[in-house]
């Protein structure tokens, strides 16, 4: 698993992993679900918070979520397109992780990591959907533990110097078990599978974790979902279930703030790449308004 902050600001010890703490067989088990893909739901589906939470969301044990915070009806009223024109930056991409590699990464080397993925990203954004994106390359994660406290103040200071910003990835790698594969075909093609994750500042032990608030949790929830349901319309079996688990992972600094797993280590480079187009076109559904 890629190791991720449990407590990102004010002097809290940052810990370890912010994505799926699954086992072997949950995952192959999920990889193959989300193969089967889905088509479109109905908004009576979307209000079941059984139904919801069992096909849409894998829940770390470490957290909860109730059908207050989770509510479908409340989160696709959330208003998820983009507002500003595209003569200044529109989105930001960056790495908390910008280390993180694939199975053929070569040590040392950024054009081979996951920034790489997230160049990929920007340039399908900006040459065939015309968006106005910010790739920032920051390497933030020397010191795996404190990444999240690291790269905070840098985020903080690209958002104030560019104010047109509405949108924030961070995006990732996931870690599995070396024997599991998260790969799909779509389109002909072979390509890494993509997981939605949401920090809830909220753990079982401890509660709402205060000193990691985060005012815009709905909307940050209500973007994973609206793109989650993009991606199982438009391109089923591509993304695996949006992963919920406690604490912040900075998303507090945008209410379309959006932290993506693309793939794992046993993916190779070039699957993660191949993602990038339909991520590319999930987005510009969701921030154009399409949906």
């Amino acid at each position: 698993m890629s190791d991720v902050e449990s407590g990102e600001a004010d002097g809290a010890a940052d810990s370890t992993e912010e994505n799926s703490a699954l086992t072997e067989e949950e995952t192959s088990a999920e990889a193959e679900e989300a193969s089967a893909g889905t088509q479109a739901v109905s908004l009576e589906k979307l209000n079941d918070f059984d139904y919801l939470i069992q096909n849409f969301y894998a829940v770390d044990s470490a957290t909860t979520i109730t059908s207050t915070q989770l509510n479908a009806e409340e989160l696709l009223s959330v208003d998820c397109t983009l507002t500003g024109s595209s003569d200044a930056p529109q989105i930001l991409i960056y790495h908390t992780h910008a280390s993180e590699g694939y199975s053929d990464s070569v040590e040392g080397d950024p054009s081979t990591t996951v920034v790489a993925v997230g160049e990929r990203l920007a340039e399908i954004l900006e040459t065939t959907y015309g968006y106005n994106v910010l790739h920032d390359t920051g390497v933030y994660d020397s010191d795996r533990n404190r990444a999240y406290s690291v790269a905070k103040p840098y985020i903080e200071q690209i958002l104030a110097e560019n104010p047109s910003i509405e949108v924030v990835i961070d995006l990732h790698r996931d870690g599995v078990s070396e024997g599991t594969r998260l790969v799909t075909e779509q389109n002909g093609v072979q390509m890494a599978q993509v997981m939605f994750f949401n920090g809830l500042s909220r753990t079982s032990a401890l509660g709402d974790i205060d000193y990691l608030a985060n005012p815009y949790i709905t909307q940050n929830l209500a973007f994973s979902l609206r793109l989650q349901l993009a991606a199982r319309e438009l391109y089923p079996g591509l993304t695996r279930k949006i992963y919920l688990k406690g604490y912040r992972y900075n998303m507090h600094l945008m209410p379309k703030s959006l932290l993506v797993e693309v793939g794992a280590q046993t993916n190779t480079l070039g699957e993660a790449k191949n993602a990038m187009e339909p991520l590319a076109a999930i987005l510009d559904q969701v921030l154009g308004g399409a949906e």
